[in-house]
């Protein structure tokens, strides 16, 4: 029975590196050498069209072997439907799963990810693929249908974590936010991707990797305290799922 192949971005860029420069790579060794047709979901990107994100994305990733195609929601079930592999790119989480329900997608890339289609996503598109986006960064610009995602992961996650207090600062960090969900939601566990990390699961194991270690939030029933644990680079988390 084929299992999920899922590679889950903290963002698209590390650093001052190039749009997608630190990723291709990755890509390539996770999708491999044949030719692919990549279904590109371009729906959270607020400022650009379809065609010009794609065109970032085609961009970040030439040279390698593969033909990317702009899904748009029109067309969005027949695109899927016949992709090798799905690709959903960074942007407002809430916009992207929004786009995703009008366009009765959800199931769909669920499924066919089940049945071991590739998934490659950043930031936004790495944020769906928990239970729900309740631990995205993003404002809600728009308001989906429902906050319930592709839940290929049983875990929440936290793209481009980042838990530092400026002095003065009188808002809550990062942690606080993220304390704040686990608390109404003791069983859900949040892993925190900084940039430049990334989740991979293939041959039913999960690894955490990338450049620097990431957050392990977790809580218990009617507790306010919480465990909060580094996760370090290349460490074996197939337990979380």
């Amino acid at each position: 029975m084929p299992s999920p192949n899922i590679l889950a971005f903290s963002s698209s860029r590390v650093g001052n590196g190039g749009y997608l420069e630190s990723a291709a790579s990755i890509i390539q060794h996770f999708l491999g050498e044949k030719t692919l047709n990549i279904a590109f979901i371009p729906f959270a990107d607020v400022t650009l069209q379809y065609d010009d994100y794609a065109a970032k994305v085609k961009e970040g990733l030439a040279g390698l072997n593969y033909t990317i195609e702009t899904v748009l929601p029109q067309t969005a079930k027949k695109q899927i439907e016949k992709a090798d592999a799905i690709m959903v790119g960074g942007g407002n989480t809430f916009k992207l799963l929004s786009l995703i329900y009008t366009a009765q997608i959800l199931d769909l890339i669920r499924d066919k990810i089940n049945a071991g289609t590739p998934y490659i996503g950043w930031s936004a598109g790495s944020n769906i693929t928990g239970p729900t986006i309740c631990t995205t960064n993003d404002m809600p610009i728009v308001e989906p249908k429902s906050f319930n995602a592709l839940g290929l992961f049983p875990f929440q996650i936290n793209p481009h974590y980042y838990n530092i207090k400026p002095e003065g600062f009188n808002g809550e960090t990062r942690d606080q936010r993220l304390t704040e969900f686990i608390i109404e939601n003791p069983g859900v566990p949040i892993v925190c991707l900084p940039e430049g990390t990334a989740l991979k699961f293939e041959h039913n194991k999960l690894s955490f990797i990338g450049k620097c270690n990431g957050i392990l939030l977790q809580g218990e029933e009617g507790s306010t305290e919480i465990n909060r644990r580094e996760i370090t680079i290349d460490e074996d988390i197939s337990w979380l799922m």
